[in-house]
């Protein structure tokens, strides 16, 4: 059995600084591709918020149709403020997921919430920006996950190279 693997799917995004974002999510989070459907991110194609240049590392796949292809086994999670979605912090994430999210002026289509296997939504006051709640799924993700653990030697593979800081230890009383 392959290891868990998320993958993310964008509908017809319109923002180069929001798709470079979820770009820069999908580094941090290891997710394993990036599709997206539509015409106008094609007309804006400049990361300009992928400052690690992960779209080097990670497929970025202009598809007709985000749920084609996928590989045997992967659930559909679609993320949307809709009636009768499940709220993020009760959903039991699936080992293998495309995770599926709408345009940052629009909403995913009845057509396709209805061929989802789950539906779910962040619980905000108002709706978040794209980028924003991609990093908010994928976060719920590896939080629930036994990778989600992490050490000193992650924050040194992953932090700034300007950043040394260190948390003091107390001395150890006697």
């Amino acid at each position: 059995m392959p290891p868990p693997c998320a993958s993310i799917g964008l509908i017809d995004p319109k923002s180069p600084t929001n798709v470079g974002a979820v770009m820069r999510a999908a580094g941090c989070y290891r997710v394993a591709s990036v599709r997206y459907t539509g015409m106008r991110y094609a007309r804006a194609a400049r990361f300009h918020t992928d400052t690690q240049g992960v779209s080097q590392r990670i497929p970025l796949i202009s598809v007709n149709d985000v749920l084609d292809d996928l590989p045997a086994g992967t659930s559909v999670v679609c993320v949307e403020l809709v009636e009768g979605a499940t709220a993020l912090p009760a959903f039991s994430h699936p080992e293998h997921a495309l995770y599926v999210f709408g345009p940052e002026d629009g909403s995913l289509s009845q057509v396709l919430i209805d061929r989802a296997d789950h539906v779910v939504y962040v619980p905000t006051v108002g709706c978040m920006n794209l980028a924003a709640t991609v990093n908010v799924v994928l976060y719920d993700r590896l939080a629930k996950s036994s990778a989600g653990i992490g050490d000193d030697a992650l924050i040194r593979e992953s932090r700034d190279t300007n950043n040394r800081v260190r948390v003091a230890r107390p001395a150890l009383l006697d």
